[in-house]
């Protein structure tokens, strides 16, 4: 529970499900629901939505039912699902409620597709889009002082490629790179006390030469009389400054000054980077015109600023070398859902463990919890949303207002350094010659820039680029040799762009193509090496020894890093995911070669600096040599 003289918001230990905005009491509902597949859909016809039917199985939410963890385990065709659970007054209580004019509000972090929710009853309302989150107030219904039931109906068609969907396939067995289905509640359900005015939602952004913060601040309703908000700002309990605005607005800006960022020669002590993920706490103070405190948060952000300039990707106004890795967020016995609170801090520790400064989220919208501690263990991110993969009036919607949702939610984590709206053109799969589906990328790029112009975005990644900061390259080129050609020097690249690139696609459709922009290889690799599968494996090349993975890992990841163009990488992947066995480990986190091996080939020399920007990501041209030397590696 945090306390004003106390509680840290960038110390907290993980497990609150909106990181960046904290409030004293909350009450989880994981655990046991009732639950029922739908697949006639004819539960509302016969009045599930009352409440008063009991369901035939118990799932633990928030496993999706697909998944073993939940108890349920059924992965085959199931649209529509139900939820039902009683609230009890013991809960209510649980979330801070005492009555008066507060008002208790349910959260849902992601419900896969369409969700509809009923309390005692009365439908609540609606969501769409499986990726973001929704609340609904249940004050009415807590102020019976009585027992009711919450129903939550999900519809997630299998088949209905319109909908943002990513990696979930539309078989019903997982194939290739697709894997099972998440259906219905995926993440965190649970109620919060709020008060009557509240503060609604956050947004931090910083200034790192102009040395200030601005914070935007929505407020649940427009106030009736003026209302102030202060912002203290401190830094591992010191503090930075304070700054109070008043305002009769529902939504308004205030900016402060750090006058510690005044000092040139010392502005970078407060910068996060990957190498000094340094966060300010916040405490934010919603007071009425007496100075009544009326509603009060804890949050945190991270003073970093992200550019491109001269062919480097830069990190705090420096070039910053990236060693990424491609992370599915996929478990095998509870899917899109992380086991729990540790095994996301141990994800992204296991990340920097392995020499990586970066990770590419693909093709999945990840937990904010996750996005915590990437904040707080420093790991660069990439921000995508799972792909449509048609084109069509519908999808375009449907892309369009749940990226928005996306970008809105997690838009104040210093972590995430740079968008991805699509990826290798799904879901505008004729990208090369359609102009309708080149004005949809090139409207989402520029619709995400509107929305923060402060970090990169990559249109469409690993080809067939509209505008976009970035030039980013998927090359599955499985020979050291063949590889190192490509980016050998700036000719080649320049090669590959004006001609076609390592996957048989144009790597841009504009005229003015990718001159001057970063290069990255955001795809490469997919070595599998899975011995002891008992299922059919996929990957783009196969190994069948330990020291015959660290000999083809190593020259791939030696042939980038002696490139004089490439900006950065990104390898695929982090874990072997079901059928896709080219992970680094096995789908239970396990690394297939020593940690310090993996280490040595993804830095090759990279060293770690006193200072907090580009030299933590300075590569040192590598001695790799194949066969004996990557052999002799396995077993130091």
């Amino acid at each position: 529970m945090p306390n004003s003289s106390s509680f840290s918001a960038s110390t907290q230990d993980g497990t609150y499900p909106r990181p960046q905005l904290v409030r004293r009491h909350w009450h989880d509902l994981s655990g046991e629901w009732e639950f029922e597949h739908d697949d006639s859909n004819t539960g509302i016809a016969n009045g599930w939505a009352a409440g008063k039917n009991s369901f035939s199985k118990r799932i633990l939410v928030p496993f999706p039912p697909e998944s073993t963890r939940s108890g349920i385990g059924d992965t085959g065709f199931h649209p529509v699902v139900w939820y039902r659970r009683t609230l009890t007054p013991a809960d209510i209580a649980a979330s801070g409620w005492t009555g008066g004019d507060d008002r208790v509000l349910i959260h849902f972090g992601a419900v896969d597709y369409r969700a509809s929710v009923w309390a005692g009853d009365r439908l609540l309302g609606t969501h769409e889009g499986g990726q973001t989150p929704f609340s609904f107030d249940i004050t009415d219904q807590a102020r019976t002082g009585e027992d009711f039931v919450l129903v939550v109906r999900a519809e997630d068609d299998p088949h209905d490629v319109s909908q943002p969907r990513g990696k979930q396939d539309w078989l019903e067995e997982p194939h290739v790179i697709w894997y099972h289905r998440s259906t219905g509640i995926w993440q965190r359900v649970w109620l919060e006390a709020v008060p009557a005015t509240s503060v609604r939602r956050i947004a931090w952004r910083s200034d790192v030469p102009g040395g200030t913060v601005s914070l935007d601040v929505e407020l649940s309703s427009r106030p009736v009389d003026e209302v102030s908000v202060r912002v203290e700002l401190s830094y591992r309990g010191k503090p930075l400054g304070t700054h109070q605005v008043f305002s009769s607005q529902p939504r308004f800006t205030m900016t402060s000054a750090l006058a510690h960022q005044a000092n040139g020669q010392a502005y970078e002590n407060l910068l996060w980077s990957p190498a000094h993920p340094r966060l300010l706490d916040a405490r934010v103070v919603l007071m009425d015109r007496e100075g009544n405190v009326l509603d009060e948060i804890w949050s945190y952000l991270g003073l970093r600023s992200v550019g491109e300039a001269g062919g480097h990707f830069l990190l705090n106004d420096r070039p910053f070398y990236v060693r990424s890795v491609l992370e599915q967020g996929f478990w095998p016995d509870s899917l899109y859902t992380a086991p729990d609170s540790q095994a996301i801090q141990d994800e992204i520790q296991l990340i920097k463990d392995l020499g990586f400064n970066s990770a590419r989220l693909h093709e999945k919208v990840e937990d904010p919890r996750f996005l915590y501690w990437a904040d707080r263990l420093g790991l660069l991110i990439w921000g995508e949303i799972g792909s449509t993969f048609e084109f069509s009036p519908t999808a375009v919607q449907r892309v369009t207002r749940e990226w928005m949702s996306v970008v809105e939610r997690d838009i104040s984590h210093p972590s995430i350094v740079t968008w991805v709206p699509v990826n290798e053109s799904w879901g505008v799969q004729h990208i090369s010659h359609d102009p309708a589906q080149q004005h949809f990328v090139q409207a989402l790029y520029h619709l995400t820039k509107a929305l923060d112009p402060t970090r990169s975005v990559v249109s469409n990644d690993g080809w067939e680029h509209t505008e976009s900061d970035l030039l980013t390259i998927h090359d599955y080129t499985t020979t050291h040799d063949g590889l190192k050609a490509n980016y050998a020097n700036a000719e080649a690249v320049e090669g590959l762009v004006e001609g076609v690139g390592p996957a048989g696609r144009r790597l841009t459709t504009l005229p003015t193509g990718g001159s001057g922009k970063p290069v990255m290889v955001s795809e490469f690799g997919g070595v599998t090496y899975a011995p002891n599968s008992p299922i059919v494996t996929w990957g783009y090349s196969t190994v069948d020894s330990p020291e015959d993975f660290a000999d083809r890992v190593g020259g791939l990841f030696s042939a980038l890093q002696t490139s004089p163009v490439l900006a950065g990488f990104c390898y695929t992947q982090l874990t072997d995911t079901m059928q896709e066995a080219n992970g680094l480990t096995d789908e239970n986190r396990k690394p297939k070669l020593p940690v310090e091996v993996i280490r040595a080939i993804v830095t090759n020399g990279a060293k770690e600096t006193h200072d907090n920007v580009v030299d933590e990501g300075e590569m040192i041209l590598p001695q790799w040599q194949p066969g004996p030397a990557a052999s002799a590696a396995v077993g130091s």
